[in-house]
Protein backbone atom coordinates (compact mmCIF):
# COMPACT_ATOMS: atom_id res chain seq x y z
CA UNK A 1 0.00 0.00 0.00
CA UNK A 2 1.21 3.79 -0.56
CA UNK A 3 0.02 6.97 0.10
CA UNK A 4 -0.80 9.36 -2.77
CA UNK A 5 2.11 10.46 -4.82
CA UNK A 6 4.05 7.35 -3.94
CA UNK A 7 5.07 5.10 -6.65
CA UNK A 8 2.95 2.00 -6.73
CA UNK A 9 4.64 -1.32 -5.28
CA UNK A 10 3.33 -5.37 -5.15
CA UNK A 11 0.78 -5.51 -2.02
CA UNK A 12 -1.30 -7.82 -0.95
CA UNK A 13 -4.40 -7.05 1.31
CA UNK A 14 -6.08 -9.99 3.37
CA UNK A 15 -9.84 -9.20 5.02
CA UNK A 16 -11.44 -11.35 7.68
CA UNK A 17 -14.62 -10.03 7.40
CA UNK A 18 -17.45 -10.20 9.86
CA UNK A 19 -21.41 -8.80 10.26
CA UNK A 20 -19.64 -5.72 11.83
CA UNK A 21 -15.99 -5.22 11.36
CA UNK A 22 -13.49 -6.33 8.63
CA UNK A 23 -10.12 -6.79 9.88
CA UNK A 24 -7.37 -5.85 7.71
CA UNK A 25 -2.95 -7.14 6.92
CA UNK A 26 -1.60 -5.56 4.52
CA UNK A 27 2.56 -7.09 3.23
CA UNK A 28 4.46 -6.13 0.33
CA UNK A 29 5.88 -8.74 -1.97
CA UNK A 30 8.71 -9.27 0.82
CA UNK A 31 5.54 -10.12 3.85
CA UNK A 32 6.28 -6.91 5.30
CA UNK A 33 3.41 -5.52 7.35
CA UNK A 34 2.49 -2.31 6.04
CA UNK A 35 -0.67 -2.01 7.31
CA UNK A 36 -2.87 -3.44 10.00
CA UNK A 37 -6.24 -2.64 11.77
CA UNK A 38 -9.81 -3.12 11.08
CA UNK A 39 -13.28 -0.91 9.95
CA UNK A 40 -17.08 -1.32 10.23
CA UNK A 41 -18.16 -3.84 7.49
CA UNK A 42 -20.19 -1.20 5.04
CA UNK A 43 -19.67 -0.38 1.20
CA UNK A 44 -19.07 3.22 2.24
CA UNK A 45 -15.87 2.41 4.79
CA UNK A 46 -14.41 0.17 2.31
CA UNK A 47 -14.00 2.48 -0.45
CA UNK A 48 -13.25 5.27 1.73
CA UNK A 49 -10.42 2.63 2.96
CA UNK A 50 -9.01 1.79 -0.61
CA UNK A 51 -9.07 5.63 -1.68
CA UNK A 52 -7.58 6.63 1.65
CA UNK A 53 -4.62 4.58 0.91
CA UNK A 54 -4.63 4.52 -3.18
CA UNK A 55 -4.96 1.20 -3.55
CA UNK A 56 -2.85 0.21 -7.22
CA UNK A 57 -5.30 -1.02 -9.28
CA UNK A 58 -5.50 -5.25 -10.07
CA UNK A 59 -4.30 -5.67 -6.61
CA UNK A 60 -4.63 -8.68 -5.05
CA UNK A 61 -7.42 -8.82 -2.02
CA UNK A 62 -8.11 -12.06 -0.42
CA UNK A 63 -10.79 -13.40 1.49
CA UNK A 64 -12.78 -16.43 3.18
CA UNK A 65 -15.99 -17.94 1.67
CA UNK A 66 -18.84 -16.87 3.56
CA UNK A 67 -22.18 -14.93 3.79
CA UNK A 68 -20.79 -11.85 2.86
CA UNK A 69 -17.62 -12.87 0.83
CA UNK A 70 -19.72 -12.25 -2.48
CA UNK A 71 -20.65 -8.80 -2.04
CA UNK A 72 -17.31 -7.38 -0.80
CA UNK A 73 -15.97 -9.48 -4.11
CA UNK A 74 -17.83 -7.51 -6.15
CA UNK A 75 -17.26 -4.26 -4.71
CA UNK A 76 -13.77 -4.19 -5.04
CA UNK A 77 -14.03 -5.73 -8.71
CA UNK A 78 -15.55 -2.55 -9.12
CA UNK A 79 -13.02 -0.61 -7.69
CA UNK A 80 -10.48 -1.99 -9.82
CA UNK A 81 -9.02 -4.66 -7.55
CA UNK A 82 -8.77 -8.32 -7.75
CA UNK A 83 -10.52 -10.25 -4.97
CA UNK A 84 -9.83 -13.63 -4.52
CA UNK A 85 -12.04 -16.02 -1.89
CA UNK A 86 -10.37 -19.10 -0.74
CA UNK A 87 -12.43 -21.98 1.21
CA UNK A 88 -12.49 -21.18 4.64
CA UNK A 89 -11.79 -24.85 5.50
CA UNK A 90 -8.56 -24.49 3.64
CA UNK A 91 -7.64 -21.26 5.65
CA UNK A 92 -7.68 -22.78 8.89
CA UNK A 93 -6.26 -26.46 7.58
CA UNK A 94 -2.86 -24.03 6.19
CA UNK A 95 -2.63 -21.88 9.53
CA UNK A 96 0.79 -21.74 11.01
CA UNK A 97 -0.50 -21.92 14.40
CA UNK A 98 -4.25 -23.54 14.42
CA UNK A 99 -5.01 -23.34 18.49
CA UNK A 100 -4.38 -19.71 18.28
CA UNK A 101 -7.67 -17.84 16.03
CA UNK A 102 -8.46 -14.36 16.24
CA UNK A 103 -9.33 -11.78 13.60
CA UNK A 104 -6.40 -10.32 13.53
CA UNK A 105 -4.49 -13.45 12.82
CA UNK A 106 -7.01 -14.74 10.49
CA UNK A 107 -6.62 -11.96 8.20
CA UNK A 108 -2.61 -12.09 8.55
CA UNK A 109 -2.99 -15.75 7.72
CA UNK A 110 -5.27 -15.04 4.15
CA UNK A 111 -2.65 -11.72 3.23
CA UNK A 112 0.40 -14.17 4.02
CA UNK A 113 -0.97 -17.18 2.41
CA UNK A 114 -2.14 -15.36 -0.72
CA UNK A 115 1.48 -14.02 -1.05
CA UNK A 116 3.45 -17.28 -0.95
CA UNK A 117 0.29 -18.75 -3.39
CA UNK A 118 -0.40 -21.97 -1.14
CA UNK A 119 -4.61 -21.81 -1.53
CA UNK A 120 -5.62 -24.19 -4.35
CA UNK A 121 -9.34 -23.83 -3.52
CA UNK A 122 -10.04 -20.82 -4.88
CA UNK A 123 -14.30 -20.19 -4.76
CA UNK A 124 -15.84 -18.82 -8.03
CA UNK A 125 -17.73 -16.03 -7.49
CA UNK A 126 -20.68 -15.48 -9.43
CA UNK A 127 -21.89 -12.43 -11.79
CA UNK A 128 -25.20 -10.75 -10.59
CA UNK A 129 -27.23 -12.70 -13.22
CA UNK A 130 -26.05 -15.66 -11.55
CA UNK A 131 -26.50 -14.62 -7.77
CA UNK A 132 -30.01 -13.39 -8.08
CA UNK A 133 -30.79 -17.02 -9.93
CA UNK A 134 -29.08 -19.08 -7.09
CA UNK A 135 -31.13 -16.90 -4.82
CA UNK A 136 -34.28 -17.04 -6.18
CA UNK A 137 -33.57 -21.28 -6.27
CA UNK A 138 -32.68 -21.11 -2.77
CA UNK A 139 -35.82 -19.44 -1.60
CA UNK A 140 -37.83 -21.60 -3.57
CA UNK A 141 -36.37 -24.39 -2.11
CA UNK A 142 -36.72 -23.52 1.07
CA UNK A 143 -40.72 -22.43 1.07
CA UNK A 144 -41.07 -26.18 -0.50
CA UNK A 145 -40.06 -27.74 2.33
CA UNK A 146 -42.28 -25.32 4.51
CA UNK A 147 -45.45 -26.73 2.45
CA UNK A 148 -43.95 -30.08 2.91
CA UNK A 149 -43.64 -29.33 6.59
CA UNK A 150 -47.10 -27.70 6.99
CA UNK A 151 -48.82 -30.88 4.98
CA UNK A 152 -46.47 -33.51 7.71
CA UNK A 153 -47.66 -31.69 10.50
CA UNK A 154 -51.40 -31.89 9.88
CA UNK A 155 -51.13 -35.46 8.96
CA UNK A 156 -49.41 -35.85 12.36
CA UNK A 157 -52.39 -34.16 14.08
CA UNK A 158 -54.66 -36.52 13.03
CA UNK A 159 -53.01 -39.83 13.67
CA UNK A 160 -51.95 -38.50 17.52
CA UNK A 161 -56.07 -38.55 17.57
CA UNK A 162 -56.33 -41.57 15.97
CA UNK A 163 -58.12 -40.02 13.21
CA UNK A 164 -57.80 -41.58 9.74
CA UNK A 165 -54.90 -39.61 7.49
CA UNK A 166 -54.69 -42.54 4.63
CA UNK A 167 -54.31 -41.66 1.01
CA UNK A 168 -55.03 -37.89 2.44
CA UNK A 169 -53.43 -35.67 -0.46
CA UNK A 170 -53.22 -31.88 0.88
CA UNK A 171 -52.40 -30.11 -2.57
CA UNK A 172 -55.60 -28.34 -3.36
CA UNK A 173 -57.35 -25.72 -1.71
CA UNK A 174 -60.64 -28.05 -2.21
CA UNK A 175 -58.60 -30.63 -0.27
CA UNK A 176 -58.10 -28.69 2.83
CA UNK A 177 -61.63 -27.52 2.67
CA UNK A 178 -62.71 -31.01 2.97
CA UNK A 179 -60.79 -31.76 5.50
CA UNK A 180 -62.01 -28.94 8.08
CA UNK A 181 -65.45 -30.01 7.31
CA UNK A 182 -65.19 -33.72 8.17
CA UNK A 183 -66.81 -34.64 10.98
CA UNK A 184 -64.78 -36.72 13.35
CA UNK A 185 -62.47 -33.48 13.02
CA UNK A 186 -63.92 -31.58 15.97
CA UNK A 187 -60.45 -31.90 18.33
CA UNK A 188 -58.05 -31.12 15.92
CA UNK A 189 -59.74 -28.67 13.74
CA UNK A 190 -58.73 -25.58 15.07
CA UNK A 191 -54.80 -27.07 14.73
CA UNK A 192 -56.00 -27.73 10.85
CA UNK A 193 -57.27 -24.38 10.35
CA UNK A 194 -53.92 -23.05 11.35
CA UNK A 195 -52.19 -25.57 9.38
CA UNK A 196 -54.34 -24.48 6.44
CA UNK A 197 -53.77 -20.91 6.98
CA UNK A 198 -50.15 -21.65 6.67
CA UNK A 199 -50.41 -23.84 3.44
CA UNK A 200 -52.57 -20.85 1.64
CA UNK A 201 -49.46 -18.33 2.51
CA UNK A 202 -46.56 -20.50 1.45
CA UNK A 203 -48.55 -21.44 -1.73
CA UNK A 204 -49.41 -17.51 -2.02
CA UNK A 205 -45.83 -16.59 -2.06
CA UNK A 206 -44.18 -19.41 -4.22
CA UNK A 207 -46.81 -18.17 -6.94
CA UNK A 208 -44.43 -14.83 -6.35
CA UNK A 209 -41.51 -16.90 -6.40
CA UNK A 210 -42.28 -18.44 -9.86
CA UNK A 211 -42.73 -15.25 -11.51
CA UNK A 212 -39.75 -13.56 -10.20
CA UNK A 213 -38.02 -17.01 -11.44
CA UNK A 214 -38.85 -16.44 -14.67
CA UNK A 215 -38.07 -13.05 -14.65
CA UNK A 216 -34.26 -14.09 -12.82
CA UNK A 217 -33.97 -16.87 -15.84
CA UNK A 218 -34.26 -14.27 -18.18
CA UNK A 219 -30.67 -13.27 -18.47
CA UNK A 220 -29.61 -17.30 -18.75
CA UNK A 221 -32.80 -17.96 -21.22
CA UNK A 222 -30.30 -19.48 -23.72
CA UNK A 223 -28.75 -22.04 -21.72
CA UNK A 224 -31.72 -22.65 -19.73
CA UNK A 225 -33.64 -23.81 -22.96
CA UNK A 226 -31.04 -25.89 -24.66
CA UNK A 227 -30.84 -28.20 -21.67
CA UNK A 228 -34.53 -28.53 -21.09
CA UNK A 229 -33.73 -30.50 -24.40
CA UNK A 230 -32.60 -33.17 -22.42
CA UNK A 231 -35.42 -35.98 -21.11
CA UNK A 232 -36.84 -35.47 -17.94
CA UNK A 233 -35.27 -32.21 -17.44
CA UNK A 234 -37.49 -29.31 -17.00
CA UNK A 235 -36.76 -25.53 -16.26
CA UNK A 236 -36.46 -26.17 -12.85
CA UNK A 237 -33.53 -28.56 -13.35
CA UNK A 238 -31.97 -26.81 -15.89
CA UNK A 239 -32.21 -23.33 -14.28
CA UNK A 240 -30.80 -24.78 -11.00
CA UNK A 241 -27.76 -26.66 -13.26
CA UNK A 242 -26.84 -23.00 -14.74
CA UNK A 243 -26.95 -21.42 -11.35
CA UNK A 244 -24.59 -23.87 -9.97
CA UNK A 245 -21.77 -24.13 -12.50
CA UNK A 246 -22.17 -19.93 -13.42
CA UNK A 247 -19.75 -19.77 -16.06
CA UNK A 248 -19.19 -23.10 -17.85
CA UNK A 249 -15.18 -22.74 -18.83
CA UNK A 250 -14.04 -22.66 -15.23
CA UNK A 251 -14.43 -26.51 -15.09
CA UNK A 252 -12.14 -28.36 -17.34
CA UNK A 253 -13.80 -31.19 -18.38
CA UNK A 254 -17.36 -33.68 -17.30
CA UNK A 255 -15.84 -35.45 -14.67
CA UNK A 256 -14.87 -31.81 -12.92
CA UNK A 257 -18.73 -30.88 -12.83
CA UNK A 258 -19.97 -34.60 -11.44
CA UNK A 259 -16.97 -34.06 -8.45
CA UNK A 260 -17.95 -30.35 -7.69
CA UNK A 261 -21.74 -31.36 -7.39
CA UNK A 262 -20.85 -34.39 -5.10
CA UNK A 263 -22.37 -37.35 -7.67
CA UNK A 264 -18.65 -39.04 -7.00
CA UNK A 265 -18.05 -41.75 -5.01
CA UNK A 266 -16.08 -41.39 -1.88
CA UNK A 267 -12.34 -43.00 -2.27
CA UNK A 268 -10.15 -44.70 0.38
CA UNK A 269 -6.89 -45.23 -0.99
CA UNK A 270 -3.87 -45.92 0.65
CA UNK A 271 -1.14 -48.94 0.64
CA UNK A 272 -2.98 -51.87 -0.48
CA UNK A 273 -6.06 -50.51 0.24
CA UNK A 274 -9.01 -49.25 -1.83
CA UNK A 275 -12.37 -48.77 -0.77
CA UNK A 276 -14.87 -46.50 -2.63
CA UNK A 277 -18.09 -45.48 -0.98
CA UNK A 278 -21.34 -43.06 -0.66
CA UNK A 279 -21.27 -40.24 -2.97
CA UNK A 280 -19.09 -37.18 -1.62
CA UNK A 281 -22.38 -35.13 -1.59
CA UNK A 282 -19.94 -31.99 -2.04
CA UNK A 283 -21.61 -28.95 -3.39
CA UNK A 284 -25.06 -27.44 -3.76
CA UNK A 285 -27.40 -30.22 -2.81
CA UNK A 286 -30.22 -28.50 -3.96
CA UNK A 287 -28.50 -29.28 -7.20
CA UNK A 288 -28.17 -32.80 -6.95
CA UNK A 289 -31.53 -33.27 -5.50
CA UNK A 290 -33.12 -31.69 -8.67
CA UNK A 291 -30.67 -34.19 -11.01
CA UNK A 292 -32.18 -37.32 -8.80
CA UNK A 293 -35.68 -36.34 -9.71
CA UNK A 294 -34.61 -35.79 -13.14
CA UNK A 295 -32.56 -38.58 -13.73
CA UNK A 296 -35.91 -40.54 -11.99
CA UNK A 297 -37.53 -40.35 -15.89
CA UNK A 298 -35.11 -43.31 -16.92
CA UNK A 299 -37.00 -45.95 -15.38
CA UNK A 300 -39.27 -45.25 -18.27
CA UNK A 301 -38.77 -47.75 -21.01
CA UNK A 302 -39.32 -44.43 -23.85
CA UNK A 303 -36.31 -42.77 -21.71
CA UNK A 304 -33.09 -42.61 -24.08
CA UNK A 305 -30.62 -43.52 -20.58
CA UNK A 306 -33.07 -45.96 -19.93
CA UNK A 307 -30.65 -48.87 -21.13
CA UNK A 308 -27.81 -47.22 -18.59
CA UNK A 309 -30.55 -47.30 -15.67
CA UNK A 310 -31.79 -51.06 -16.30
CA UNK A 311 -27.89 -52.11 -16.20
CA UNK A 312 -27.47 -50.83 -12.53
CA UNK A 313 -30.88 -51.25 -11.18
CA UNK A 314 -30.22 -54.78 -11.61
CA UNK A 315 -26.85 -54.83 -9.96
CA UNK A 316 -27.18 -51.97 -7.40
CA UNK A 317 -31.23 -51.43 -6.85
CA UNK A 318 -33.38 -48.17 -6.95
CA UNK A 319 -31.36 -45.82 -5.51
CA UNK A 320 -27.73 -46.21 -7.35
CA UNK A 321 -29.81 -45.86 -10.59
CA UNK A 322 -30.69 -42.82 -9.35
CA UNK A 323 -27.16 -41.27 -8.89
CA UNK A 324 -25.55 -43.03 -11.74
CA UNK A 325 -28.11 -41.50 -13.95
CA UNK A 326 -28.31 -37.84 -12.48
CA UNK A 327 -24.10 -38.15 -12.87
CA UNK A 328 -24.31 -39.34 -16.42
CA UNK A 329 -26.91 -36.68 -17.05
CA UNK A 330 -24.96 -33.98 -14.97
CA UNK A 331 -21.90 -34.89 -17.85
CA UNK A 332 -24.01 -34.57 -20.69
CA UNK A 333 -25.66 -31.04 -19.84
CA UNK A 334 -21.99 -29.85 -19.47
CA UNK A 335 -20.91 -31.01 -22.86
CA UNK A 336 -24.28 -29.65 -24.18
CA UNK A 337 -23.61 -26.38 -22.63
CA UNK A 338 -20.03 -25.89 -23.25
CA UNK A 339 -20.37 -27.15 -27.11
CA UNK A 340 -23.79 -25.07 -27.36
CA UNK A 341 -25.35 -28.00 -28.77
CA UNK A 342 -29.23 -29.11 -28.17
CA UNK A 343 -29.55 -33.09 -26.86
CA UNK A 344 -28.64 -35.64 -29.06
CA UNK A 345 -29.50 -39.56 -28.37
CA UNK A 346 -27.33 -40.36 -31.01
CA UNK A 347 -23.81 -39.57 -29.06
CA UNK A 348 -25.52 -42.16 -25.82
CA UNK A 349 -24.08 -44.99 -27.59
CA UNK A 350 -27.54 -46.12 -27.20
CA UNK A 351 -29.95 -47.28 -30.15
CA UNK A 352 -33.22 -46.85 -30.85
CA UNK A 353 -35.33 -49.94 -31.46
CA UNK A 354 -38.36 -51.61 -29.95
CA UNK A 355 -37.36 -54.92 -28.47
CA UNK A 356 -40.35 -57.41 -27.82
CA UNK A 357 -39.50 -59.75 -25.29
CA UNK A 358 -40.89 -63.26 -24.29
CA UNK A 359 -40.77 -64.75 -21.08
CA UNK A 360 -41.15 -68.39 -20.57
CA UNK A 361 -43.34 -69.34 -17.29
CA UNK A 362 -43.09 -72.71 -15.89
CA UNK A 363 -45.41 -72.51 -12.85
CA UNK A 364 -48.45 -71.21 -12.19
CA UNK A 365 -51.41 -71.24 -9.60
CA UNK A 366 -53.87 -74.36 -10.39
CA UNK A 367 -57.57 -73.42 -11.12
CA UNK A 368 -59.92 -73.85 -8.59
Amino acid sequence: MRLKGEQPMATYIGLDIHSKRTHIVVQDEDGTIMHQGSIPTSRKDYREFFERFSVAPNTTVGMESGLQAFWAARLLLEMGLEPVVINAAEVRAKARRKRQKSDSRDAFEICDGLRRGIYDSIVYVPTRAVERLRMVLKVRAQYVRMRVQVVNAAKAKLRKLGLSSDSLQLKTEDAWKRLIAREDMEAAQFAIQQYAKTWRHVQQVLKEIEQELADASEPLATEIARLETVPGVGRLTAASFVAALGEVHRFSGSGKVASYLGLVPSTYDSGERERHGHITKNGPSWVRAVLCEAAQHARLPTHPLNPYWSRVVVRGGYRKAVIAVAHRMARIMYQMWRQEQEFDETRLNVEHRQHVRKRVVHYQIKAA
